[in-house]
């Protein structure tokens, strides 16, 4: 994303502001305005007490009067210029993080698997604060900025052209050192946002999966790992910091030559024209000094904030991309499926992650209404992929799945999804109360019903030992081992009552005492619905009405549990392997 596309996006955001940017603008003239008339009360000041017996103190009240209001305004300006200021940046930086966070949402899961959660989370969190700083105080900046420049040129073309002139004629070097610099800046800014999210990824990977990191005694790799990531990122912002930090020290050298050049002409002139009618006077060569001081600082200003304003632009572009992405296929005006029967059909399926590699090719199989259909393989066989295309978490490449004879992406996701219940191996509870992770899939439950999955699930033992029971909050007041998080899940499901299951190794990680409890709860919940359960363990499964025997994305067999062993395939050899030992 280039530069101006990144600056248009940032003005349509500011566009709803404009009562406030309005606001802004008349705050920093104000501001401006005083700032610009206090010296020249000082230099009629300086005039009003030169020379022996010329103290008029009457007059010189009335300028001290004059300069206080100067700067009460230019102080009330400051004041409203950054509060209005304010208002607009952090609301503009609200926006786009809750647009960033909703775009997650309708983003297709092929973005979120190919990214690190880490790096994604530095876009929201990190890039979105450091572009709100750089509008807040770029925009402060440089406007206040741009609008002194102005104001000095006017007053001081008005008072003595000649000394404006000089200011006037040396102005160019200071603007054609910054705009070298900041051209180069930009760039390099980007890369160093790049790498910080890199970084943050890998601390997150790190961290969620320390248990791992320790097991297998990686912390030193990783800790390389990390400072090979932690040098890069360093390079990346020395190179960007000491570039965008020479435009200061190059603007200053001009500012302390215009001001003594200013000094030298204004000197000179006030010689020249001593006992003219129009002198230059003391005065007026201190408030030409005054007005050279504050000409030369908003270039000085300026160039500090240019670094932060390009960091700023750089971390809009990322966050920009995230908003900008391709959401999934919208489903909004499609119609709502409705409480589904639970007729199931997969017909010439194909499906792939990436266009070099097939995973699963013309798959074919019907599951009527309340039917159970296990789904076997080895690893990496198309299992999960084939649940995922049910839940329309991906799209099919070719063929169709139809559920009650109605092609699933021709309704919504949302309505498809309502009448699926998911238990995965891998167990989410999100921090909130074991009430709010339970009612999670149907908030309206009732207290009775909510305890009666519970039970169901044989969850409700351990929830009543927690501090404060279903109102404890998860991972602040209460600590659970990973089979306690699998039963909260399979309550949550069992509350939902929905009229299709998937179970995706549900009871993994379950000791096997309480598995063959929460196998009959199962049994019972699948009663009358169509389910689809994953297994490893191929026990679990001889009831199943069908059996899918899945080996590099294709179904190699299909069947009962009997009528598979009886087959002597590809089955009968995974079974065996699981009860050689008996």
């Amino acid at each position: 994303m280039t530069r101006t596309s990144t600056l248009k996006k940032i003005f349509s955001r500011l566009k709803p502001y404009t009562p406030w940017l309005l606001l802004t603008v008349v705050a920093a003239v104000v501001s401006v305005a005083g700032q610009l008339m206090a010296p020249l009360f000082v230099g009629r000041a300086i005039d009003g007490i030169l020379g022996e017996g010329n103290v008029d103190f009457a007059y010189l009240n009335r300028q001290f009067v004059i300069l206080g209001i100067c700067i009460a305004a230019a102080a009330a300006g400051q004041f409203i210029l950054s509060l209005s200021n304010n208002r607009v940046a952090y609301h503009v930086l609200a926006s786009l993080r809750r647009d960033a966070f909703r775009k997650i949402g309708s983003l297709p899961l092929k973005y979120i698997d190919n990214r690190a959660y880490g790096e994604i989370s530095s876009v929201i969190l990190s890039d979105a604060e450091q572009f709100a700083d750089g509008l807040l105080l770029g925009f402060t900046q440089i406007f206040t900025g741009a609008v002194t420049i102005a104001g000095v040129l006017v007053i001081m073309f008005v008072m003595r052209w000649e000394v404006a002139l000089v200011v006037l004629l040396v102005t160019p070097l200071s603007l054609f050192a910054a705009k070298i610099i900041a051209s180069r800046t930009y760039k390099m800014f980007r890369e160093q946002a790049e790498a910080r999210a890199k970084q943050t990824a890998f601390a997150d990977e790190m961290i969620a999966g320390l248990k791992v990191v320790k097991a297998y005694t990686h912390e030193a790799a990783n800790e390389e790992i990390f400072s090979g990531l932690n040098e890069n990122l360093r390079k990346k912002s020395l190179s960007a910091l000491f570039l965008s930090s020479t435009t200061n020290p190059v603007t200053r050298f001009v500012n302390s030559v215009v001001y003594a050049l200013v000094a030298l002409v204004g000197a000179l002139l006030a010689i020249a024209t001593a006992g003219t009618a129009t002198p230059f006077t003391a005065g007026n060569l201190t408030t030409f000094l005054s007005y050279s001081n504050q000409y030369t600082k908003p270039f000085n200003e300026i160039s500090e904030v240019i670094a932060e304003f390009q960091n700023a632009l750089a971390c809009a572009a990322r966050v920009f991309a995230l908003i900008d992405e391709e959401e999934q296929t919208p489903d909004e005006a499609l119609p709502a499926l409705g409480k589904a029967e639970g007729n199931v059909k997969v017909e010439n399926v194909s499906f792939s992650y990436s266009k070099e590699r097939r995973l699963i090719e013309n798959m074919n199989f019907e599951a009527g209404a309340g039917k159970r259909i296990a789904i076997v393989g080895p690893t990496g066989c198309g299992k999960t992929t084939l649940i995922n295309l049910l839940m329309r978490f991906y799209d099919v490449d070719g063929g169709a799945i139809f559920v009650d004879g109605t092609d699933v992406r021709t309704v919504t996701r949302r309505s498809l999804r309502e009448n699926f219940g998911m238990v995965l191996q891998e167990t989410w509870l999100k921090t909130a109360t074991v009430r709010e992770n339970l009612c999670m899939g149907d908030p309206t439950a009732s207290e009775e019903e909510m305890i009666s999955a519970a039970r169901a699930a044989h969850a409700h033992g351990f929830i009543m030992r927690l501090p404060h029971g279903y109102d404890t909050v998860l991972g602040e007041e209460g600590s659970l081992s990973e089979g306690q998080k699998q039963l909260l899940c399979i309550a949550r499901v069992m509350l939902c009552h929905p009229t299709m299951l998937i179970l995706d190794e549900a009871t993994s990680n379950i000791d096997t005492r309480t598995e063959k409890l929460v196998q009959d709860a199962f049994a019972k919940l699948m009663e009358g619905k169509t389910s689809f359960v994953v297994a490893h363990r191929l026990s679990t499964i001889e009831n199943a009405d069908l059996i899918l025997v899945m080996k590099d994305g294709n179904i190699v067999e299909r069947g009962t549990h009997g009528e598979l062993l009886a087959q002597g395939g590809f089955y009968r050899s995974l079974y065996e392997a699981q009860f050689d030992n008996a």
